[in-house]
């Protein structure tokens, strides 16, 4: 296991030139990430209304993307909106993962009624749709950032749990489980210590996908009026605030929306890349 870790680490430094769409993606992700550790302090008066300066067209003096019908900067709302729209996400992503290991590895490792219970947990969350769920339990239980976060952390496990326990399954069976089996080891070490680094790239490249879909889920539960309160940059918020005016400013809406799009691409072709590299330098081996 240790052999095939390093292996890891070596692929990575002596494998092919990092493609130039990677490149790209890095780059924009950087770019957004220092949006959202910067952007607040950048632009701490980004929903700042001002009715004098209301549906100025982009390209407008000290407005490079115009306003919006309140008066508000839509590249000031933008930046500072990169955090409401992103740091949901991955905490969706994370907390999604790390209760995909936990079930995952039980049910794929121990079987028997704990597998059949885990499993018929993810079999009723996956015949529940997301963005209805969602709908529904803020509706019942008034909403909010963070309670559309929990609900997104629970309703996107069950994808995780299946690919950490088809994982655990197939890595079961291998001599080197066997041999520490034998040698007494606890069921959590070998679990948690052995098999779970063998899977590690399963793990990471759904982690980056979901990071995509949270996105996109949350931009349309924001959208729909769910997952934040009125008034806050954001980027979902954004498109159904800026709807009216759509012609009178196009930018208030094409922006946010093209981020959305974008980003969500780029997490999938980084998470796809890195699965890809991990599998071919013996992270599975």
């Amino acid at each position: 296991m240790t052999a095939s870790l390093g292996a890891v680490g070596v692929g990575f430094r002596s494998g092919r030139r990092m493609p130039a769409s990677i490149v790209v993606c890095l780059v924009l992700l950087a770019v957004v990430l220092l949006a959202v550790l910067f952007g607040p302090l950048l632009f701490p008066d980004a929903t700042k209304q001002d009715i004098l300066s209301s549906l100025m067209p982009a390209g407008s003096p000290g407005h490079p993307l115009g306003t919006d019908e309140l008066g508000r900067d839509i590249l000031a709302l933008t930046v500072a909106g990169a955090a409401s729209a992103l740091v949901g996400p991955v905490c969706v992503a994370v907390g999604s993962m790390l209760l995909g290991i936990l079930l995952g590895t039980l049910a794929g490792y121990e079987r028997g009624p704990l597998d059949f219970a885990i499993s018929r947990w993810t079999d009723l969350l996956l015949a529940l749709p997301v963005l209805l769920a969602a709908i529904v339990v803020s509706g019942v239980f008034g909403g909010g950032y963070w309670t559309t976060v929990a609900l997104l952390v629970l309703l996107f496990s069950p994808s995780d749990i299946r690919i950490v326990r088809a994982g655990v399954l197939e890595q079961s069976a291998r001599p080197y489980i066997e041999a520490a089996q034998m040698l007494s080891l606890s069921r959590w070490r070998v679990m948690f210590r052995h098999i779970l680094p063998n899977v590690s790239s399963l793990v990471i490249t759904n982690a980056m996908l979901n990071v995509a879909f949270a996105l996109v889920a949350f931009s349309s539960l924001s959208f729909l009026g769910v997952g934040v309160p009125p008034g806050t940059a954001d980027w979902g918020r954004q498109l159904t605030d800026s709807r009216a005016i759509m012609f009178d400013n196009p930018a208030a809406v094409i922006v946010p929306a093209l981020l959305i799009i974008v980003v969500a691409c780029a997490v999938n072709l980084v998470g796809d890349w890195l699965g890809q590299r991990m599998t071919r330098s013996g992270g599975l081996a």
